[in-house]
């Protein structure tokens, strides 16, 4: 008589069955994804994308010698011959030049008063010649840096403007008669005007100088750096105060020269 099995041990049996079939599948399913990747390329990833902005490397200053400091007059003040509220006055600053410029201003130091007030030196245009003063802080805008100089030889009768202390222009001039003597000290460009009128050539520079007799330029006493109709009359001893120039050379001293400029008068 033939023993019939257990109920339990058949379906054991089946299950048992049943696992081997499913990992068998398992095994073929992934020897063929293996055989597709090992015939595929490598593909590499893309290379980084450039950065949107570069920091660039720091650049000196260079030698401060050579480096000067000019602000707008934002308020009228007056200027006053110490740093503090109650020295004396000395001269009058106003917000506009008499070519209707922004006026500006070429800074000569900085010192605070007992209040912590700032307060700032600068080179007045106003006589007598080479006249600096202070003024409030407050009453300037942000400061600006220039690295060029013109130097006005009258002797040589010519115009030197030099960058970083290197000469990049030089030009004749005229100046001012032995009745109406060019100032000599130390002066600064504060304005550029395109000029309306032939007498003044084609381009015009106010400065801060300031001559004790009445020059050619709009109202009266101050010095200008203008062009010509008279080239021949160069150089020489022919204006009223002002410097001129052959019309050429002021076209090319106004892409070089910004207001700000320190001028030396010699």
């Amino acid at each position: 008589m033939t023993a019939r099995p257990r109920r339990g041990s058949l379906i054991a049996s089946v299950v048992v069955a049943l696992l081997l079939i499913v990992s068998a599948l398992l095994v073929v399913r992934l020897a063929g994804s293996s055989a597709v990747s090992a015939s595929e390329p490598d593909v590499a990833l893309p290379a980084p994308a450039s950065p949107a902005f570069a920091i660039p490397d720091p650049q000196a200053l260079g030698d401060p010698r050579h480096v000067a400091r000019w602000s707008t007059v934002t308020r009228a003040v007056p200027v006053r011959d110490a740093p503090r509220a109650d020295a004396n006055p000395i001269a009058f600053l106003d917000t506009r030049t008499p070519e209707r410029t922004a006026n500006v201003v070429l800074v000569e130091d900085r010192a605070a008063d007992r209040a912590g007030r700032l307060w700032i030196l600068v080179r007045v245009p106003a006589l007598p010649e080479n006249l600096t003063g202070w003024v409030p802080r407050a009453a300037l805008g942000a400061s600006e840096f220039v690295r060029t100089r013109l130097v006005v030889d009258l002797k040589g009768l010519d115009a030197t403007l030099r960058s970083d202390g290197r000469p990049v222009f030089r030009a004749e001039i005229g100046i001012g008669k032995p009745a109406w003597p060019t100032p000599t000290g130390e002066f600064y460009v504060r304005s550029r005007i395109r000029s309306l009128s032939s007498f003044y050539g084609p381009l015009a520079f106010g400065t801060s100088a300031r001559s004790a007799v009445l020059t050619d330029w709009p109202d009266g006493g101050f010095v200008g750096i203008h062009g010509t109709n008279a080239p021949d009359l160069l150089p020489g001893r022919v204006s009223h105060g002002c410097i001129r120039m052959r019309n050429v050379d002021i076209l090319r001293l106004g892409r070089l020269m910004p207001v700000g400029t320190p001028v030396t008068i010699r």
